[in-house]
């Protein structure tokens, strides 16, 4: 399938879930991440979901790494340049829904690229190649594209991987691995 046609078969997918079974589903996501040996890292950047969208419910990763004094990054969108700054979450961190209903930082301590060593992703589709698709503005593309070569690059999704995506371009980053609530998908890169 393409960008597109997967584009509209996982929105429709996930109309299709309810607050308790996206809550339940990305319990299981998490779950499954403290399985995997990460949490040797200091850096972890995550996506705040976007509920309307009915993204994966990143809080439960987020109390994990709390819990484990971990440094958690999110990021704020430049919608202009279709880029993403981050910044360090903290206590004193307010967040403010923009107009998509991103979930960002108003303000706070900035955070380059360049330290993140865990970069958790969200996405709409996969292959099984590692490649993904997102909203197709190439927000992540490009914020991928900064980071240290060795930043591990995890997609989180409801749903397996498609067997692949047939356009995919040269400044598509792909995922090094994919956790889903039933499996962990590791691709070669």
């Amino acid at each position: 399938m393409n960008k597109k046609e997967l584009r509209a078969k996982y929105k429709t997918l996930r109309a299709q879930l309810n607050e308790d079974e996206i809550d339940d589903l990305s319990i299981e996501i998490a779950n499954r991440l403290l399985q995997l040996p990460i949490w040797d890292k200091t850096y972890y950047h995550i996506f705040l979901p976007i509920t309307k969208q009915k993204e994966i419910n990143t809080e439960f990763i987020m109390n994990i790494l709390q819990g484990k004094d971990k440094y958690i990054v999110i990021s704020k969108s430049d919608f202009e340049k279709s880029t993403l700054e981050h910044f360090l979450l903290t206590d004193g961190t307010r967040l403010k829904t923009n107009e998509w209903g991103i979930p960002e930082p108003v303000d706070g301590i900035p955070i380059s690229e360049e330290k993140l060593e865990i970069v958790f992703v969200p996405l709409l589709g996969y292959d099984q190649e590692g490649n993904r698709i997102g909203y197709g503005k190439g927000f992540y593309d490009k914020f991928l594209s900064k980071c240290n070569p060795a930043v591990l690059k995890i997609g989180l999704s409801f749903f397996a991987p498609e067997e692949e995506i047939i356009n995919t371009i040269s400044t598509d980053i792909r995922l090094d691995l994919s956790v889903t609530p039933e499996e962990t998908y590791c691709f070669k890169n």
